[in-house]
């Protein structure tokens, strides 16, 4: 489900953005017209009206005076097993910028382990792949995974491993997702 698509607006103060495909940082000045192409998880992508596609993450919704969504499901503590669930509940809040469907769904998180570190903080270790070895977002989504999950209670420190092998597939993905993106 597209939130806002095709909803025009008038940035409310400057932000950094990053522009699709390629991951390079952009920034979108006050009172310039973007219209919103995909709100999910909390960041918009967006079309200027030059053309450039740019994504603007949720910690700076308020440029489009929206506010960041809360997370559903999260449960309160910090151990292991609680860090663990709320670290996947988190990167089902993520989604690549191109695609309507989170990583999770996309089959792009391979594993998640949480390792005590000392009485309420811990490590998050998340191996994971992207949809094709050369995608310029990739950088932008690893970053999207460690700083989400960085913010959950109980989290000390995060590590993302990005790998490809084994490479990804349309296979990984999902029943819902094939379902929502018309592959069933």
């Amino acid at each position: 489900m597209f939130y806002g698509q095709g909803e025009s607006i008038v940035l409310q103060r400057d932000v950094e953005a990053v522009r699709v495909p390629d991951g390079e940082p952009v920034k979108l000045h006050k009172d310039e017209i973007v219209t919103i192409y995909q709100a999910l998880g909390g960041s918009y992508t967006v079309l200027t009206e030059d053309g450039t596609m740019a994504r603007i993450s949720a910690g700076d919704a308020d440029a489009l005076g929206k506010e960041p969504p809360l997370i559903p499901d999260l449960k309160e503590g910090t151990d292991p097993e609680t860090v663990k669930h709320n670290v996947w509940q988190v990167l089902k809040t993520i989604y690549d910028p191109e695609i309507p469907v989170n990583i999770v769904d996309l089959g792009l998180v391979y594993h998640v382990r949480v390792t005590p570190i000392e009485e309420g903080k811990n490590r998050v270790e998340i191996v994971m792949t992207l949809t094709a070895p050369g995608c310029g977002m990739g950088p932008v989504i690893q970053q999207d995974v460690e700083m989400a999950v960085k913010n959950l209670p109980g989290v000390e420190e995060v590590q993302v491993e990005v790998v490809f092998d084994p490479p990804w597939s349309r296979d990984m993905m999902t029943e819902a997702a094939k379902l929502q993106l018309g592959m069933i």
